[in-house]
């Protein structure tokens, strides 16, 4: 009788649990318009038949589509389908002033040019890069699924599934800011993005 009660607690408190667990996770990106994010630079951002569409512009410089709520601790997953260049690139606990950003950017390039990998800007470049073999888990021209953990001075990224790379770092560790996603500098760039989701882990 006992072991009833127990296993009936069980079950009961695992039924109003889960659901909150699952209600912390929230869509970055509606589908519709570009509510939630601000335009850094003169790169374009603009939605197409439900994506998230960005493509160099004029200048052929940087730009960046940062969110106006800032995050520190959070699993973000997002997927996105790399046309001509597509180099490009997901920020983390980031600030951007004009097109210069101050934060971690986790790799969305071509093939061999570390996807998935740590980047820092107008700081120490390189944090981290995936080994070689892992290069296999970019599908270029097709949809990927990129996941990024930050939790305190960890940040964890995995591509269509395949861990990339996992690394502590005090100074990341230290920072908050907004998401941000990036167009590189050099023209001829165009990435589409939809499933822009974020839970927070703070």
């Amino acid at each position: 009788m006992i072991y009833k009660i127990k296993l009936t607690a069980f079950v009961l408190v695992g039924f109003f649990v889960l659901p909150q667990a699952l209600a912390q996770s929230a869509d970055l990106f509606n589908g519709k318009d570009l509510s939630g994010w601000e335009i850094y630079g003169t790169e374009k951002w603009y939605v197409e038949k439900g994506l998230l569409v960005s493509e160099s512009g004029p200048d052929a410089g940087y730009g960046y589509l940062g969110t106006k709520e800032s995050f520190k601790d959070f699993e973000l997953t997002v997927e996105f389908k790399q046309e001509a260049d597509g180099n490009s690139g997901v920020f983390i606990r980031s600030s951007i002033q004009g097109t210069k950003i101050t934060g971690w950017q986790a790799e969305v390039a071509p093939p061999g040019k570390h996807s998935g990998g740590i980047y820092e800007s107008y700081g120490r470049g390189w944090l981290i890069k995936p080994g070689p073999k892992k290069d296999k888990a970019l599908k270029y021209g097709k949809w990927n699924k990129m996941k990024i953990r930050a939790v305190g001075d960890n940040v964890t990224t995995w591509l269509n599934g395949t861990k990339m790379i996992s690394i502590d770092d005090k100074k990341i560790g230290a920072a908050e800011g907004s998401i941000a996603l990036q167009i590189h500098d050099g023209g001829g760039i165009k990435v589409f993005w939809k499933n822009i989701k974020v839970k927070r882990l703070d």
